[in-house]
């Protein structure tokens, strides 16, 4: 029997709890807007962060930055604190730290091109099979000639490269076509549309810092700003399959540990499904299936089950259900599904619940001893000790000021990488032509020389020229990335 307390989520036929060595068993949080399903989730985070869990999560409305502010006395709170039998409730805060992609209301969220890879990348712009060959081209190129691909631009500049020097590539690697490169690129504004520009570069995010625990040995709880973030669900659903993949790939297998190392709320799931690529789809699916044996929860939080593939679905093995409206097919289909997903109660038309719930009460099934869902019962959710709401721009100042990882990533670096070694290549080859054709010159008569115009290189022969100088070295050293490779050897 493990020590670990388990999290109260509330009361029902009986007080209804998560186990925590099954929150990395993952979970699904669902309603419709305004059901309580946000409380919900806040709750939960509250109660890993208490048994010492670092906690990730999305905050699409602003609500979950109410994490960090202590609630207020309320009579509604102290109403169902009675009717569920709480009695030693403290309200207050819990350890925040703000992130953001855009380096707008938190700490920036950065990662380099080179570690996200050339399999992601295809994936995110979609690119086909030939596409996707020209991308691993390019990347090995930069491994044989050390240059580091930090941000967009350092990609741009290797695939003119490529392209420029196709047919030496090509006698080396296979076809490179430079209608493949065009297309590629032009996925790349696709990408950069969606504001990609702020999430490639350096200093890269530093996993360690999103798994703290605070000097009382709380879980820290990390919150992701995704208010804008949501509105380019191409660029959050890459964000959340790169950093799942960081994490299968650093963490050590545990097994089944008493409680997760790590648990993620994605919030407002459906956007992201909805506009995912399928080849992302395909990934997410395997990552989220795989990511158990590294101690690490997922819990998705949409309005409907049917915005979740049933692929990802099936491996949610902790339910909290929310009211549900049933006014089209497609909601009444909806709401059957979902009623038969649940471990039957004798006492309980789990199907007639779902429309008749009231604000904050919740159709729960989580695993027990043994794996094995529990019975479903319709549960009154306990209040929250934490701000249910947003906070004011002072009060995220202030927290922010005191972050733990306070001006590690607010300034971002610029180190030499290939968009710049590229140009200085192409600047020193086009003076050592320069110097070559003024000293053939200047050994021949007067009479008999050309002018300069005539037999200097062009830009393109000058970059040509460079190539045959460096192709010759191959500086052998392969970058680690690889994020889905390792787990597709799995």
């Amino acid at each position: 029997m493990s020590d670990v307390v388990p999290i109260l989520i509330g009361k029902g036929e009986n007080l209804q709890y998560l186990l925590p060595a099954f929150g990395n068993r993952h979970g699904l949080i669902t309603g419709a807007t305004g059901t309580g399903k946000t409380v919900t989730l806040q709750v939960l985070a509250e109660g890993f962060s208490r048994i010492g869990v670092p906690v990730f999560l999305a905050d699409v409305k602003g609500d979950l930055a109410g994490l960090s502010q202590a609630i207020s006395p309320h009579p509604k709170i102290d109403e169902r604190l009675a009717k569920i039998g709480i009695e030693n409730y403290q309200p207050g805060s819990w350890p925040v730290v703000f992130w953001d992609l855009f380096g707008k209301s938190g700490h920036p969220v950065r990662t380099t091109i080179s570690e996200m890879g050339p399999l992601l990348l295809s994936s995110l712009l979609e690119l086909n099979d030939t596409q996707e060959g020209v991308l691993n081209i390019a990347f090995r190129v930069a491994d044989e000639q050390g240059l580091l691909l930090l941000d967009l631009e350092d990609l741009r500049a290797l695939l003119r490269f490529v392209a420029e020097n196709a047919r030496e590539f090509s006698r080396q690697y296979g076809n490179v076509s430079t209608a493949s490169v065009a297309a590629v690129q032009r996925r790349l504004l696709v990408l950069d549309e969606q504001g990609a520009e702020n999430f490639f570069g350096e200093p890269a995010l530093d996993l360690a810092d999103i798994q703290r625990l605070d000097f009382s040995g709380r879980g820290v709880i990390s919150v992701l700003a995704a208010d804008k973030l949501i509105q380019k669900p191409r660029l959050y659903a890459t964000f959340l399959l790169w950093l799942l993949a960081e994490l299968f790939e650093e963490l050590p297998e545990v097994g089944d540990p008493e409680k997760p190392r790590l648990v993620f709320f994605f919030d407002e799931a459906h956007l992201m499904f909805n506009h995912a690529p399928r080849a992302l789809l395909e990934k997410i699916e395997q990552v989220v299936r795989l990511i158990r044996s590294k101690g690490v929860g997922i819990f998705f939080v949409t309005q409907n089950p049917l915005d979740v593939p049933e692929s990802v679905l099936g491996q949610l093995g902790n339910r909290l259900q929310h009211a549900m409206r049933a006014y089209t097919p497609r909601e009444q289909k909806a709401v059957k599904a979902a009623a038969q997903t649940f471990r039957t109660n004798p006492n309980l038309d789990t199907e007639k619940a779902f429309t008749r719930m009231g604000v904050g009460e919740a159709l729960v099934s989580t695993l027990q001893s043994g794996g094995i869902p529990g019975v479903v019962d319709c549960v009154l959710v306990r209040p929250p000790t934490s701000r249910i709401g947003p906070i004011t721009d002072a009060e995220r100042l202030q927290v922010h000021a005191r972050s733990p990882v306070g001006g590690r990533y607010d300034e971002p670096l610029d180190r030499e990488s290939a968009a710049e070694v590229l140009q200085k290549r192409a600047e020193k080859t086009a003076r050592e032509v320069e110097d070559s054709q003024s000293r053939g010159e200047s050994d021949r008569p007067a009479s008999s020389r050309a002018p300069r115009k005539s037999t200097r290189q062009s830009p393109g022969e000058a970059a040509f020229t460079s190539f045959l100088r460096s192709i010759s070295t191959t500086l052998g050293r392969e970058i680690m990335r690889g994020i889905l490779g390792a787990i597709k050897k799995r």
